[in-house]
Order: C-alpha cells, then sequence, then structure tokens
C-alpha cells in the first residue's frame, strides 16, 4: 500500500458537454432527467451554472431563474458509451483503468507516473487533453480509491460554520433556507463543481492520506444515503470527528458500509482499481463481387450477414439491444442505420425484420459493395427448456412478452425507443395518482393491477366544479359546462382520503365522497362533494363512465 498511488478523473459536466461536443448552443444549456415524475437538472454547461442554476434543481425552478435555459432529456445510453470512449482515451496513461459511471474515471498509476515526468505533471497533461477536448475536470491523486475520489470532487472547498439540526430548526424559515442551500454539500448533498476555467487536481503526499483527507466533510466518504445527514445531526462535521468515535458504535447505529468506507479511504481495508475486461466484438460482413442497388438484392444480402452474428451472440449468451448497419458505398460513402431493440435478443427472426423497415431509407447511389453488421451494445439472455403442460402455459406466456417486445422494437424503429411509454400500477389509493408512466424500452408489461372495490370511470379529467340546484345528497339537479343535468340513478359514496404526508394542492379541499351518477341524458358520470380543508368544499365532477 505504501508505493500504491491512484487518480481520480471527475467529469461533473460531462452529459451537458457531450450534447455541446455535437450542437454549438450559444445559451444556458441543461440535460434533465426524471426524477419520481419530476424532471430535474442532472448535467450543467459552465453558463448555466454562472446564471445560478445546479444540479437536482426542478426545471421549473431553473427556468424561473433562466427563462433563456435549453434543456434536453437524459440518453444515459449514449452517456455511458461516451465514458467508453473517455476509458480508451485514458489507456495511454496507464493500463488499469475501471470506469465509475456516470461521470467518472479510476485508474492505477503505481509506477507510471515517471514515465510522464511525475504526477504534477501528468495531472497537467490530462487537464490539457481535456481542454482540447472541450471536457471540464477535476483530477485527484492519493494512495487509496477513497482518498482519490474524496480530493477530486471535495478538496479545495470550504468548509462553512456547522449548525445541528435542532439549532437549525429554531431559526426563521428564511434563514433555514439559506443554511440548508449552503451545507447541503456538507449533509450528502449536491457535489460542489469548480469554476469552468480552474484547473483542479488535488495531490495527496504519498503517505500522509489522512492529513490530507481529514477536514473533508463526511460526504466524501462515499457514505450510503442519508447517512451524511444523519451524522451532521449528532454535531459530527468531518471525516476526523467520524474517526474519532468508538468502530462498535457506529456499526450498530449507522451500519458495517460507515466503517468499511472510512476504512477504505484510509487504506486500512484494500480496495483494488478493477479494470474493465476488454470488448467484445460481434460482427459480420459481407463483401461483394459487384455493386448492388436494387432493394430486394440489399434484403437478401442483409438476412445473410445476420444469420452468422446471431449464431456468435447465441454461443456467447448475449443478446443485441443495439444494431449498427453499415453500408460502403462504391464512392467511398457510407450510410450508418441504428437499430435498437426493446430486450436483447439473437433470433434472426427477430432482428432482420427491424432491419428491413430501413430498406426505403437507403440510398445505394452507384452501388454497394460492402455491408457489414456490428452489434454495438449486447445483455446477456437466458434460454429456458419447456416441457409438460404447466412449462407449455409460460413458454405462451413468454411467448406475448416477445409480442410486446418485438412491437415496441417496431415502433422504436419508426421512433425514438425513449419517446415509447407505458403504464404501470401505483400504489396509492387517489385515483389520479394510481398509475405511473415509464419508459417502454426498460419495463416490462405490468400483469399485476390491483382491482378497486369500486368501479372507477374510464375517463377521468381535472376536477371541474357544478352547480348544484337542490339541496339532495348527491345533487338531484345540477350544471355542468353549461348545460342542466337531473340524476336517474345514482351509487355510492366511496369516501377517499388525502395522502396527509404530502402537500398535493389538487386535494386542498379536504375528504372527498365519491357517487356514481346516470343522467337524464344517458350520461355516467363520477361525482364528488369535497367536505373542505385549507380550501373551501363544493361538489365537482371528476370522470366519465362512457
Amino acid at each position: 500500500m505504501q508505493n500504491r498511488r491512484v487518480i481520480s478523473l471527475w467529469f461533473p459536466r460531462l452529459a451537458a458537454q457531450r450534447v455541446l461536443r455535437s450542437r454549438h448552443i450559444d445559451a444556458p444549456f441543461a440535460v434533465v432527467k426524471t426524477v419520481h415524475n419530476t424532471q430535474v437538472l442532472s448535467a450543467l454547461c459552465a453558463q448555466a451554472s454562472a446564471q445560478g442554476l445546479f444540479v437536482g434543481q426542478s426545471i421549473s425552478d431553473a427556468r424561473a431563474l433562466c427563462p433563456g435555459l435549453i434543456t434536453q432529456e437524459s440518453d444515459p445510453l449514449a452517456e455511458i458509451q461516451f465514458l467508453a470512449r473517455l476509458h480508451r482515451w485514458a489507456g495511454k496513461f496507464t493500463p488499469w483503468i475501471a470506469m465509475q459511471p456516470p461521470a467518472s474515471l479510476m485508474m492505477d498509476i503505481s509506477g507510471c507516473a515517471h514515465l510522464f515526468g511525475g504526477e504534477t505533471a501528468l495531472a497537467e497533461l490530462i487537464t490539457d487533453d481535456c481542454e482540447r477536448l472541450r471536457l471540464s475536470v477535476q483530477i485527484g491523486i492519493a494512495d487509496t480509491v477513497g482518498a482519490a475520489w474524496a480530493l477530486a470532487r471535495y478538496a479545495g472547498q470550504r468548509m462553512g460554520p456547522q449548525y445541528s439540526g435542532d439549532d437549525i430548526d429554531q431559526e426563521a424559515r428564511a434563514t433555514r433556507s439559506r443554511a440548508v442551500k449552503r451545507r447541503g454539500w456538507e449533509r450528502g448533498g449536491v457535489v460542489p463543481i469548480h469554476a469552468a476555467n480552474a484547473r483542479v487536481s488535488f495531490i495527496a503526499p504519498a503517505g500522509r492520506t489522512f492529513e490530507t483527507i481529514a477536514e473533508l466533510p463526511l460526504s466524501a466518504l462515499r457514505l450510503p444515503d442519508g447517512v451524511p445527514a444523519k451524522l451532521t445531526r449528532l454535531g459530527l462535521r468531518s471525516i476526523t470527528d467520524l474517526a474519532a468515535l468508538p468502530r462498535a458504535s457506529l456499526v450498530r447505529r449507522f451500519g458495517a458500509d460507515t466503517v468499511l468506507r472510512l476504512d477504505q479511504a484510509l487504506g486500512a481495508q484494500p480496495e483494488p482499481v478493477c479494470p474493465a475486461d476488454p470488448p467484445r466484438n460481434f460482427a459480420t460482413r459481407l463483401s461483394l463481387p459487384d455493386p448492388i442497388g436494387l432493394a430486394d438484392d440489399i434484403q437478401v444480402a442483409i438476412s445473410r450477414i445476420t444469420q452468422p452474428l446471431c449464431t456468435k451472440l447465441r454461443r456467447a449468451g448475449l443478446g443485441a439491444r443495439s444494431l449498427d448497419l453499415a453500408l460502403y458505398r462504391t464512392d467511398q460513402s457510407v450510410q450508418l442505420i441504428q437499430v435498437n431493440l426493446a430486450h436483447p435478443a439473437h433470433d434472426p427472426d427477430r432482428i432482420l425484420p427491424l432491419l428491413t423497415l430501413h430498406l426505403p431509407t437507403i440510398e445505394p447511389g452507384y452501388g454497394i459493395d460492402m455491408i457489414r453488421l456490428e452489434a454495438t451494445i449486447v445483455e446477456p439472455v437466458r434460454e429456458q427448456q419447456h416441457a409438460g403442460h404447466a412449462q407449455a402455459l409460460a413458454k405462451a406466456t413468454n411467448r406475448k412478452g416477445s409480442d410486446h417486445a418485438d412491437l415496441i422494437g417496431r415502433l422504436g424503429a419508426r421512433i425514438e425507443l425513449k419517446s415509447l411509454k407505458i403504464i404501470h400500477p401505483a400504489d396509492s389509493n387517489l385515483p389520479e395518482k394510481s398509475q405511473t408512466i415509464v419508459p417502454a424500452t426498460y419495463n416490462e408489461p405490468a400483469d399485476q393491477w390491483r382491482m378497486p372495490a369500486i368501479k372507477r370511470p374510464i375517463i377521468m379529467f381535472a376536477p371541474e366544479p357544478i352547480t348544484p340546484t337542490t339541496s339532495a345528497r348527491p345533487p338531484l339537479e345540477f350544471r355542468w359546462r353549461r348545460q342542466r343535468f337531473k340524476t336517474i340513478s345514482y351509487g355510492g359514496p366511496e369516501r377517499i382520503a388525502p395522502e396527509w404526508w404530502m402537500d398535493n394542492p389538487a386535494w386542498r379541499t379536504g375528504t372527498r365522497d365519491y357517487w356514481a351518477i346516470t343522467t337524464d341524458s344517458g350520461a355516467k358520470l363520477w361525482l364528488y362533494q369535497a367536505h373542505g380543508e385549507s380550501q373551501t368544499g363544493g361538489w365537482f365532477c371528476h370522470g366519465d363512465f362512457g
């Protein structure tokens, strides 16, 4: 451990700068992702950070601060592929490199730094390369993985005054809000990002790991979620404070991972840098004696290279998730077609139809003399054997699921897969929150739908107020959407209470009593009476049974 040296490369703006490398945007730019049905900022350019925006901020708050903000949906697959290219670039410094998605590389440079003139010169060389690549990087060098990780992210930040949670609760609302924002990173919040023009590299002298990281905040130890905030409420401020506590008490109260992360950072527990396995190439090509240009000939050529590719994937127990079809023309130009699958597959009957969907878009020009098909992204595929009636039923069920995957794949061949969504059930007693929208690519169709005790309407919309003309419950006559209705029959009531632990503006009228109403016009409506809470109640229409 004495001679071991590790370098951590953290690219805090990687997702945003990946897009800016291919698009010229002279405005604040941010990449957004969906967290708990809310879009938040996941990566920012330097111009957006200068406007006061930060990672984890909701997009509505961000646009309020910066109306000219340009956003783009996060693409995790493309970001991982870009990080993999950076992994290959870093191979010129050391062969021991580990990827730490979504935006970090860990390198073991033991015995390599002298080849570049020392660790300081190596850090300068890496920074220069990143500047030419238009990437922001923060570098940390230490004896351990944990220490290098901490220095790359938290070194050079000034620790502010620390208060206990009780002290903060006693302050005014505005003061408490500012204090939380000021110390969010110290309590496990967003990692600080240095200025865009700063050349950030921190080097811990060999054998002095503890002295270097002693005053860093607890968030620098890669502790489990929520643990830094709990330790902060106990009055612990830095790694020094944590290291002084008895180990047995820490394990009992906060788990063994807390002590493990501390020992890994200090070098008491080994943490090797595990390099990624060399990429496996799954590709086939067909060189043609004479150029072809007819659609039928191109289709036959694609089918001839699809079969051997699927054979390679099947022998490796893998399935293709993304395919690149390259068509080389006689004029030295190349047309590239990308096909994405909803689920990994190595069956030609599932892959070939997706490729043939792109035949109308192929432009042969003066002729195509070579075709290459490569599986750029592969995932494991588990084979199953079925026998007997029970197994046959399971096979039919799996076949039904594969039909769904084929449908998603065919739709994804025409539009982007990330645009396809499906509905999943949600654990909520509120009618409008009983389902959620999830990406169709990485989620299977839901089959465990909880049926409510009382029938729900087919169409649900935002509650619309109605005007009862009688005091009966439910109203025998009422006006809705400028029309007069008379109640013929009704059923209910069904009482639904709001979620008291959440502030939902739509339920500030309090508990609701729902009624299924049949009117004289034939309409079957879903009405409810709100009993009033923070807002005045009344009668509303919430759905139509059709």
